[in-house]
């Protein structure tokens, strides 16, 4: 029997106890998502940036909607029976905005939300200029999806932004807060050592994420000592999104500079390889399913 949503949720909050560092790479989209469980990975993070980046072609700098968001995370739970961790960045406006947006996402098919700290219009966590909204501002939108949500297994993830704006102490100062308004889990983005993450996993009662951002102010560091850490999750949020970036760049400079792609046809997933992916196979079983004689 296929697990249902609710079995998902439920089976994704007791693996998070095990605090193990699962590595979450990150989908803007729901081909991005099938290449991700095609790669036997756990689970799919579906990220803000990489809907901002693939679905509208711009920064992460605030601009994705709630509908815009919604929309890509039913098109991504339609295919895929991983678990999803949705960001849901500010939670789309003040305390009340944010209980329309847990209860939109949830139905979309999330198994987990991460809302952040950030005024909006929010930033990457590694750019330059964030700043973050009052501490009781941030615990009232907490509290808020902490309410919302329809499972009690759905998660919510409450990230703090203000490492880089106040400082570490700070930052787990808020993060406790969160925990102490419901959060099921937190996320101090962007320390800028291995030993700031020690202090976070180490100080912090309840599962904790972190975020490998190539060229980010944290350091990359391999799963099994992010694991000895203590970690629950491991965003590779864009990871996906960079290495699609750089082939499609490739190949179409290739194609520009000499006219077809033979130099680069080892690059390509040939024509089998793509209908595999994308389960040609399960429709054309469905289309003589349900053919009229």
């Amino acid at each position: 029997m296929t697990d249902t949503l609710a079995d998902r949720r439920k089976g994704f909050r007791a693996r998070m106890e095990r605090r193990d560092a699962m590595i979450l790479p990150g989908a803007g989209n729901a081909l991005t998502a099938r290449v991700i469980a095609d790669q036997g990975f756990d689970a799919v993070y579906v990220t803000g940036a990489g809907i901002a980046n693939t679905y509208l072609g711009v920064p992460d700098i605030g601009l994705i909607t709630l509908t815009e968001l919604a929309s890509t995370v039913s098109a991504i739970s339609e295919i895929t029976d991983l678990p999803l961790i949705v960001d849901i960045d500010t939670g789309f406006g003040n305390a009340i905005n944010t209980q329309r947006t847990v209860r939109m996402i949830e139905r979309a098919g999330a198994a987990a939300m991460q809302i952040e700290d950030q005024v909006f219009p929010k930033k990457c966590g590694h750019f330059a200029g964030k700043a973050v909204i009052p501490l009781v501002e941030a615990v009232s939108k907490v509290k808020a999806a902490v309410d919302a949500r329809e499972d009690p297994n759905t998660l919510i993830i409450a990230r703090t932004d203000a490492r880089a704006v106040q400082g570490l102490e700070a930052a787990l100062d808020r993060a406790e807060a969160f925990i102490e308004a419901g959060a099921d889990m937190t996320f101090v983005e962007a320390p800028t050592s291995i030993e700031e993450m020690r202090v976070i996993t180490g100080r912090l009662s309840v599962p904790q994420v972190a975020n490998m951002v190539v060229g980010g102010k944290t350091p990359l560091t391999p799963q099994a000592e992010l694991a000895e850490l203590g970690f629950s999750i491991v965003l590779y949020a864009n990871t996906p999104l960079q290495a699609a970036m750089r082939a499609m760049s490739e190949v179409l400079g290739a194609l520009k500079a000499e006219g077809d792609v033979g130099g680069v046809i080892d690059k390509l997933a040939d024509f089998s390889e793509r209908q595999r992916l994308v389960g040609k196979d399960r429709y054309d079983a469905l289309e003589a399913h349900y053919k009229l004689d």
